[in-house]
């Protein structure tokens, strides 16, 4: 039988939640062509106690102190040694900041293709979907043979429930060599959510004229009950508004929340190229005219400090319950 290898992705020795979604795309893409899933996770002792009941046949574990932190090589090595010797069809990395850096890595191992940014499997064997043209279309790409390298967009999929995998415990491959350390990671400071992670964003534009009106961002994504992640255009981003963390759109972070509300943004194609694939958008500018509305699911034409508190006050009340 073929197999799909999903790799999983751990932060402080415990697994994000995008991981859930890299199982669910890999059970997507073996049921597509009659294969089992194994998955691999790598990190510190700590994250085992993660892996019992994953919704995988089986579950390989690369434990070591040294792993706490993403290390290229190490991964890298870990990655191609289990590939290697499984046979396997697809490997499914998570398309984050780690992913990005993991999946070329393991392709040029390997020697096969790279199908990046997957955001669907169609029908047929091994056919995935992945945007293109800065997200004015949607390419078809059919692997017919050998492995492929697959990342995945998070959000793009709903992450698996448990299942009964069985895990087992290895070390590092003797032949793992570390050119490159990762010394340091230093999230931010305010500790709020991760853009490309959150399942709602709600994004401000240069239509907020100052910096300080970013708060009604803030307050609307707080009306979420802690579910929303404040993101921004490059225009805020340049104008020292926010922090470039935040920054939607080609430079800055691919986003596929199940919600994403621009606020006061008109959607340059830049910024389109960034979150067009969310499943549902809201737009809020004032000129009727905007491009943002062209994507938008539901459009507000109106002055967003007259919409914002009302809004704000609304979603407050249905989230309270």
């Amino acid at each position: 039988m073929a197999k799909i290898l999903a790799v999983l992705e751990q932060r402080d020795g415990a697994l994000k939640k995008v991981s859930g979604e890299i199982l669910a795309a890999a059970r997507k893409i073996a049921d597509s062509i009659d294969a089992s899933v194994d998955a691999i996770a790598i990190g510190p002792a700590g994250l085992e106690s993660d892996l019992n009941g994953l919704a995988a046949d089986k579950c390989t574990f690369v434990s070591s102190d040294s792993l706490q932190l993403y290390q290229a090589d190490l991964y890298a090595s870990a990655v191609e040694a289990t590939a290697s010797s499984g046979g396997y069809r697809a490997i499914v990395i998570p398309a984050t900041a780690m992913g990005k850096d993991l999946g070329p890595r393991i392709a040029a191992r390997l020697k096969c293709p790279l199908v990046a940014d997957v955001t669907a499997v169609a029908d047929g064997e091994l056919t995935l979907v992945r945007p293109v043209y800065a997200g004015k279309a949607m390419s078809t790409v059919k692997v017919t043979a050998g492995t492929a390298v697959v990342t995945v967009r998070p959000n793009a999929f709903e992450a698996a429930g448990s299942g009964n995998a069985s895990v087992e415990k290895i070390e590092l491959p003797d032949t793992a060599v570390k050119r490159v350390t990762t010394a340091q990671v230093k999230a931010p400071e305010n500790k709020s959510l991760d853009v490309s992670e959150a399942s709602i964003v709600v994004s401000g534009g240069r239509g907020l004229k100052e910096a300080d009106n970013f708060k009604l961002i803030e307050e609307l994504a707080a009306a979420f009950g802690g579910e929303a992640a404040v993101g921004a255009s490059r225009a805020v981003v340049d104008a020292g508004w926010r922090p470039h963390s935040e920054q939607v759109g080609q430079t800055g972070k691919v986003v596929s929340p199940d919600l994403y509300v621009a606020v006061g943004i008109s959607g340059a194609i830049q910024h389109l190229a960034g979150m067009r694939t969310s499943k549902v958008i809201v737009a809020v500018n004032r000129d009727k005219d905007a491009p943002i509305f062209g994507v938008a699911d539901y459009g507000i034409v109106g002055d967003l400090f007259e919409i914002l508190p009302v809004l704000t006050e609304k979603i407050a009340k249905i989230t309270a319950g």
